[in-house]
């Protein structure tokens, strides 16, 4: 029999198969001697157990354990010359074993195997139902890697996803102490001797290994939790097991609710254990606290590596205790209660002798507090009934069954109907039921007694006696007074209790409009603030200072009611206007407390907004000490060099090389003049103190000029299209030159050799687009706007052809004169740049436009890059 139960053969084998993982926390450990142990031990109970691939690492004691088992040969694909050696999945699948051990789960397979990774080959093997046993390392999980790297100091390039380990059906850890391991080390079992003392100089130090011995038992333990809950919830367990502390702090949303967070944590921390927080909601939604307290709680919770819950439940200790025992939890945190003495000797036991009395195995700590004794504070009023119909509602309870009486006793009713005494008494009844509905339950009863009087008096024999001759009439009376006040209680309290589900459902519909807002993205402060304003339909709202009276109202300047709340730890939200009601009030805190979060959003952008440029400096800083180091010394060299040749005495230079060494020497200073003519103009409009002067300007004046100035490039040719066709633009003539020279620089300098710059102009509606057209590489859509950054050559390695400073320039030169500078493809490969500049007003014909006459249409032109920069 196979040690899982099933009979040998693929008759029993189950599908799929199952994986066992050997984990350890470094490399050396014995994972692999474990797994070919476990190999050996299934073998010798009948088990058909193959090696898939085992990796000894010339490990004496581990080789030892291969001897009998039966080792599958290994692919061996070759890749660039060199011979690999690999799982052989297609021959472990034709074999079919029941157990197959593959080492490594984490290895990444060389080019030429079946599948990339080795764990695709264990997923192959499992779904053929082989059972496979691996072994891994924890450096290798995914969620693990960047805590390692900053641990060890080295990156992990192979790396297993956390839910492919957590679907093994087990997992051992394989565990040794720091100093057992080094010794291990240094015996040579692991490495061989020529790389002991690096490795156990780097990364087999003690903290290393103790670290990583850490991540390895925690990760387990979750896991081990993660079972141990499947199990309790299977198998329908609702007892604490102590298998782990947690600590669960009930708080209220009350002021003593940050002492129980921080006791909580200090009890965990002592044991270890997890921190959770909970706060019990009614189930009408109404949980009567602060949303502004208890998020300020929330973030404390969270602050202190606890999680924050919410469940919903009537009974508040009962809440407590389920969501206690759903979580395993050994200890609750509550708070002694706040209720007076008085109120404890007159009601009913609090949450926290309740908690303690139906705990049983779970620890219960009540822990005092500043508030404890001192009262729940004044709670906020309920929504009542009117004025009026507190006034009215008495009255009615008097005159409606006086009223009553007099339509029964000696009205035309009385005589047409001829009632009995049971429906004399039913009117009698719904006359109560109709106070109640109007003014309440004291006003029902009132009418209720009022009621029973009358029908003693006038409708119970003996007539105009409070006497009851019959004892069926007596207990009549007695069987409407109670019916008529339990009726009156709960018609009253279904009252009520309507209106506390029209106030829930009306704090629910605002509560949610504003999360809608939020998600919408109305998150600024002058739209909260907005927000606010129209939901509590107040005057004004804003935010203030504080001044001392934080959470005070009153009378404003005006007459209006002043309502204050705080907004984090230095503003005030004022609103001005009605006075607000309570209920309102703590609507608003909700309010308030997101107003807390726009602020501090709103803080932390301004703060953002404020060192974006002194990093942009610092970028510009260093790219121009980069520039300076480079491109700019390289034409000064030149030029210096050339000089001071010219200038010595030891070597008698022709004339030819004379103008030679001048022409370098020209070249190399009109190069470093344009260089520097660049970095000053870019300083200019990045400083905002670009002087303009702008001009109505011709292109057909300004491209000559700006071709004339660019760098010698044989074969190179630059064809002008349509310059006489289009009407002046409003720019600034010189910094045009300099637009158009550096945008065909840049075009030539990508340009294939024997394809010609084409620079082609064209007008449309109030505008003139220049395009210069070039059939080089073109630049990605998603680097195009990198293009434009300061410094950026976007991979260009040639550092002799200029700063990177052109396409930057040119959009900022041609923004400043009010244009646009927009990249697009060139049909057939290329790229188009786009200069769109705002076409000069003219009161009469424009020079050069078809068919307006008295202009010279020259529409195309060539001009042979030739002359130096």
């Amino acid at each position: 029999m196979d040690p899982t139960g099933d009979p040998p053969g693929d008759a029993g084998r189950r599908r799929p198969g199952r994986l066992k993982v050997y984990l350890g926390a470094a490399p050396g450990v014995g994972k692999t001697y474990r797994m070919l142990d476990e190999g050996w031990r299934r073998s010798l109970r009948g088990t058909d157990v193959v090696v898939a691939f085992a990796e000894c690492h010339g490990r004496p004691h581990t080789e030892e354990m291969l001897e009998g088992l039966e080792v599958v040969p290994r692919l061996r694909p070759t890749h660039r010359g060199t011979v690999a050696e690999e799982l052989d999945l297609a021959a472990v699948l034709a074999r079919r074993p029941q157990v197959a051990l593959v080492d490594e789960l984490a290895h990444t397979n060389a080019p030429g195997a079946v599948h990339a990774r080795r764990r695709q080959d264990v997923d192959a093997l499992l779904a053929a139902g082989i059972d496979v046993i691996t072994t891994l390392n924890v450096t290798h999980l995914e969620s693990l890697t960047d805590v390692v790297e900053k641990i060890t100091g080295v990156p992990q390039r192979e790396t297993v996803p956390d839910e492919v380990v957590r679907r093994a059906h087990q997992i051992e850890l394989v565990d040794m102490a720091p100093e057992g391991l080094r010794r291990r080390m240094a015996h040579g079992n692991i490495y061989p001797p020529e790389r002991v003392d690096a490795a156990l100089a780097r990364y087999f130090r003690v903290g290393n290994l103790t670290a990583l011995r850490e991540l390895a038992l925690l990760w387990v333990a979750e896991r081990v939790d993660e079972t141990l809950k499947r199990y309790r919830a299977e198998h329908g367990i609702g007892g604490v097991w102590e298998t782990r502390e947690r600590v669960v702090a009930g708080i209220t949303g009350g002021p003593e609710g940050e002492t129980l967070i921080r006791r909580a944590a200090r009890i965990a921390a002592r044991s270890s254990g997890g921190l959770l927080a909970v706060h019990v909601t009614g189930g009408d939604g109404l949980s009567g606290a602060s949303p502004a307290a208890l998020a300020r709680q929330r973030r404390l919770v969270e602050s202190l590596g606890g999680s924050y819950h919410t469940v919903v439940g009537d009974h508040v200790p009962t809440a407590l205790l389920e969501f206690a025992r759903a979580e395993n939890a050994t200890q609750l945190v509550v708070g002694v209660s706040r209720r007076s003495r008085w109120r404890r000797l007159l009601e009913t036991r609090g949450v926290g002798e309740t908690v303690v009395e139906m705990s049983g195995d779970i620890d219960v700590h009540l822990v005092t507090h500043e508030r404890a004794g001192r009262g729940r504070g004044r709670p906020a009023p309920a929504a009542g009934p009117s004025r009026a119909r507190r006034v009215g509602g008495p009255v009615a309870g008097l005159l409606l069954p006086a009223l009553l009486t007099v339509l029964l006793r000696h009205g035309p009713v009385a005589d047409a109907l001829a009632l009995n005494l049971t429906s004399e008494a039913l009117l009698f009844l719904v006359t109560v039921v109709g106070v109640a509905c109007f003014g309440g339950v004291a006003s029902a009863l009132l009418a209720a007694v009022a009621a029973s009087l009358l029908l003693n008096y006038y409708f119970i024999p003996p007539v105009g006696r409070f006497t009851i001759a019959e004892a069926n009439n007596a207990l009549a009376l007695v069987a409407f007074a109670v019916v008529a006040g339990t009726v009156a209680a709960v018609v009253d309290r279904s009252l009520r209790m309507g209106r506390r589900a029209a106030a829930a459902t009306a704090v629910a519909e605002t509560l949610s409009s504003l999360a809608g807002g939020i998600l919408r993205g109305d998150q600024s402060v002058p739209v909260l603030l907005d927000r606010t304003r129209e939901t509590f339909g107040m005057d004004s709202a804003e935010l203030r200072p504080r001044d001392g009276r934080d959470g005070e109202g009153g009378e404003a300047g005006d007459g209006r009611a002043e309502t204050r709340v705080p907004v984090g730890d230095d503003s005030v939200l004022v609103l001005r206007g009605r006075a607000l009601p309570a209920a309102d009030r703590r609507v608003l805190t909700a309010f308030a407390a997101h107003l807390t979060a726009a602020v501090e959003r709103a803080r932390l952008a301004e703060a953002a907004a404020e060192v974006e440029p002194v990093k942009a400096a610092d970028r510009m800083r260093t790219a121009l000490l980069a520039a300076v180091s480079h491109d700019l010394r390289t034409p000064l060299a030149g030029s210096w060099a050339a000089i001071s040749s010219l200038r010595s005495r030891e070597v008698n230079f022709s004339e030819e090389d004379k103008e030679e060494l001048l022409a370098t020497a020209e070249e190399s200073l009109a190069k470093l003049n344009r260089l520097v003519d660049n970095l000053l103009d870019m300083s200019r409009i990045q400083a905002g103190a670009l002087t303009l002067r702008l001009q109505p300007t011709a292109l057909a004046e300004v491209v000559p000029p700006a071709l004339d100035s660019l760098v010698e490039a044989p074969g190179r040719r630059v064809v002008t299209q349509g310059l006489r066709d289009v009407p002046d633009v409003l720019a600034d003539p010189p910094l045009l030159e300099r637009v158009v020279a550096n945008l065909v620089a840049n075009a030539v300098r990508h340009s294939p050799a024997g394809r010609p710059v084409v620079l082609a102009a064209s007008g449309l509606a109030g505008r003139v687009e220049l395009r210069v057209t070039d059939r080089g590489p073109g630049i990605r859509p998603a680097d195009r706007e990198r293009a434009f950054a300061p410094f950026q050559r976007l991979g260009d390695t040639d550092n002799t052809t200029g700063l990177g400073l052109g396409l930057a320039l040119s959009r900022g030169l041609t923004e400043a004169m009010g244009g646009t500078l927009t990249p697009e493809d060139t049909p057939g490969g290329g790229l188009t740049m786009v200069v769109s500049l705002p076409a000069a007003p003219t009161p009469g014909p424009l020079p050069g436009v078809p068919g307006q006459g008295g202009a010279e249409q020259d529409t195309e032109g060539t001009f042979p890059v030739t002359r130096p920069l």
